[in-house]
């Protein structure tokens, strides 16, 4: 099979390869640029693990060739950190509010809510649900997942944040 050639900037960084047509965008991410952040989990789109962020839109990169992804610009996990090495608000917040668990959805449910955030600086609990509705947990109830998503909100909008009363 013949191979193309792609170009594409990767947390910030280009990234040119050839790869086959039928490559699946998070298979050139792990296997090929050793880019492991975004996880395989159902390779069927449904659970959200392999999540990126693709010219400013969440996409499960099960699910997108990585020729479909020539000249794009991609976010993951990797790339949510501060320019400095501190963790940006959400990972702060996942880790404060203990939004995880296994810690096996946690680069795909952070990276859909770093994009989240981009589109509702101030969502709602109920914003926050529907928005992360595509990423499945197994372990944590999604509570605290809400919280650490709340939590960076509030830091990222520069107000304290206050827990609600249960």
């Amino acid at each position: 099979m013949a191979k193309s050639q792609v170009s594409m900037k990767v947390n910030g960084k280009t990234i040119e390869a050839l790869v086959e047509p039928r490559t699946l965008l998070i298979h050139f991410l792990r296997d090929q640029q050793n880019i492991t952040g975004p996880h395989i989990g159902c390779e069927t789109s449904h659970c959200g693990a392999c999540t990126v962020d693709l010219d400013g839109k969440s996409v499960k990169s099960c699910t997108v060739f990585a020729v479909q992804a020539n000249g794009a610009d991609i976010r993951t996990i990797e790339g949510i950190a501060n320019p400095d090495g501190t963790l940006h608000a959400l990972q702060e917040g996942f880790r404060e509010m203990h939004g995880l668990q296994c810690g096996f959805c946690t680069p795909g449910m952070i990276t859909r809510a770093y994009r989240l955030l981009q589109e509702n600086k101030n969502p709602s609990e109920e914003e926050i649900r529907m928005g992360i509705s595509g990423n499945l947990c197994r372990c944590t109830g999604y509570q605290n997942i809400v919280k650490a998503i709340q939590f960076a909100a509030a830091k990222l909008n520069g107000v304290a944040f206050q827990e609600a009363a249960e």
